[in-house]
């Protein structure tokens, strides 16, 4: 019987016990490189810089959600709005509208709550902040719905420090007149005809009036018929000034009127006849009351808000 002779040769395939082999021997030279790069430090190296790229890249995911939420503070105890500079400058050049935000410095008033329910014709602006200009503002109303007993803006004066006319123009209210209050307004039918709507005047008066001084009579009055709010620091309101009361010869605290004071100070006789008040006339005449005590009254804030702050501290360390 012949026997037959084999020769097989087998070669190690993908799988199975040689394949593991295989894979055992690549381990091994992955594990000989990182040896070696250990060795010479060019593992730690590669570490240190995929470290220092994700810090980066934190910090500037932080830096863009401090952005989108409008540019929060940082610090946990400014909880009170950004105020502008108000050191006088006395210019009577308005500002434009397009340049008014990047001019603007911003301050903080501590974070007490003492400060905040303070009288807001005692709290001086800021005063290391440099200039801010001073304009004068008088409103006219007229009167709207049942027997006209709601007020709404009519017309609109804004004067400089030294008395230029810089805005003055006739609005026309939001709802129907009911009265036009001729003889105290000076604003009639006809004035209406072709006047600026209400709220693209509003635009136009807060971009003269952002980062000013604003000074005014009984100003609240007004403010409320823009529907806008001036920060506290920044207003002067002349029926509130005690100075003012003091040269007239009257009470202090008495709020007096703004024909009153001009006659008794600057010998002035505004609001005259059956014409009705001008707004211009009354910004004007505002405007230099405000000058004839603008220093003491000025200094006179100063003080008050420095022994203000004083007190907040002392409350702070209580």
């Amino acid at each position: 019987m012949s026997g037959i002779m084999l020769n097989l040769v087998c070669e190690p395939g993908s799988g199975g016990k040689s394949g593991k082999c295989r894979g055992n021997s690549k381990h091994g030279r992955f594990l000989g490189r990182r040896h070696f790069m250990e060795h010479k430090g060019f593992l730690k190296e590669k570490q240190n810089k995929k470290r220092n790229k994700k810090i980066q890249q934190e910090k500037k995911n932080k830096s863009n959600n401090v952005q989108l939420n409008g540019g929060e503070k940082s610090t946990p105890d400014a909880i009170f709005p950004k105020f502008t500079s108000c050191l006088p400058n006395k210019t009577n050049e308005p500002s434009s509208s397009a340049n008014t935000f990047s001019q603007q410095s911003t301050f903080s008033f501590p974070s007490t709550a003492s400060t905040s329910q303070r009288d807001p014709t005692h709290q001086a602006a800021p005063r290391t902040l440099g200039p801010l200009k001073y304009v004068a503002m008088d409103c006219e109303m007229v009167g709207t719905g049942p027997r006209g007993c709601n007020g709404e803006l009519a017309r609109c004066s804004i004067v400089s420090y030294d008395g230029d006319v810089i805005f003055d123009k006739f609005i026309k209210p939001l709802n129907p007149v009911t009265d036009f209050r001729t003889r105290y307004s000076g604003v009639r039918r006809q004035d209406l005809f072709n006047a600026t709507p209400f709220y693209q005047a509003q635009k136009e008066i807060l971009k003269i009036l952002t980062g000013k001084m604003v000074v005014g009579h009984a100003i609240h009055n007004d403010f409320k018929a823009l529907k806008y709010s001036h920060p506290a620091c920044q207003t002067r309101d002349t029926a509130r000034i005690p100075l003012l009361n003091q040269k007239a010869g009257m009470p202090e605290h008495q709020t007096v009127s703004l024909k009153k004071l001009a006659k008794a100070i600057l010998d002035k006789d505004i609001q005259r006849g059956k014409r009705g008040h001008s707004s211009v006339e009354d910004a004007k005449a505002t405007m230099e009351l405000f000058k004839v005590v603008e220093n003491a009254w000025e200094q006179k804030l100063s003080a008050l808000s420095l022994s203000a702050k004083a007190m907040d501290l002392a409350l702070n360390q209580i």
